[in-house]
């Protein structure tokens, strides 16, 4: 959905969640950026909007988990920042997941397609999202040695905004 579909139903996935904070961004006077996270097959991928304050790059978030949110303007770089993403990013079995991320993507390329208000769904951004360049995080021989995470981590995982039955849709 587009933001103002957000705003009007109050819901939305992470990447509306992105969309919308990539607007309110444009209205502040930064550039509508978002950057995508991709997981391998076990789990989902995730879309956050950034932005660059006092040269630094900050993210905004939506997630039903606790972790995987707001991120202070203090990253120099934006693999630097998507790297405050990875050791939270794991599943049920406390496998890390992250393995690419997208430059950003600025939405002003999307201005002509009414994506900040349209009434229709707004399905040209994530299509794009699946054909742009993404960086990998890491080598092969890296991800065979990835430490699972450990008791206390999973269960601070389990800490989440909305039950399960409610994840589909989230309120932002």
């Amino acid at each position: 959905m587009s933001p103002r579909m957000v705003l009007r139903t109050g819901r939305c996935h992470c990447i509306e969640g992105a969309l919308l904070a990539a607007a309110a961004l444009r209205l502040h006077g930064h550039r509508p950026l978002i950057v995508d996270l991709t997981a391998n097959d076990r789990d989902q991928d995730h879309v956050i909007a950034v932005f660059k304050q006092h040269g630094h790059w900050g993210a905004i978030s939506k997630t039903n988990h606790a972790v995987l949110r707001y991120r202070e303007p203090v990253y120099k770089t934006i693999r630097e920042l998507v790297m405050s993403y990875f050791h939270e990013y794991f599943d049920d079995k406390g496998r890390k997941n992250l393995r690419s991320y997208s430059r950003p993507i600025d939405l002003s390329r999307f201005d002509n397609q009414n994506w900040m208000t349209s009434e229709e769904d707004v399905w040209c951004i994530p299509n794009h999202l699946v054909d742009v360049p993404h960086q990998k995080i890491m080598s092969r021989p890296q991800i065979a040695t990835l430490r699972k995470a450990d008791r206390i981590e999973l269960k601070a995982g389990d800490v989440v905004q909305f039950k399960k039955s409610f994840y589909h849709w989230i309120k932002p």
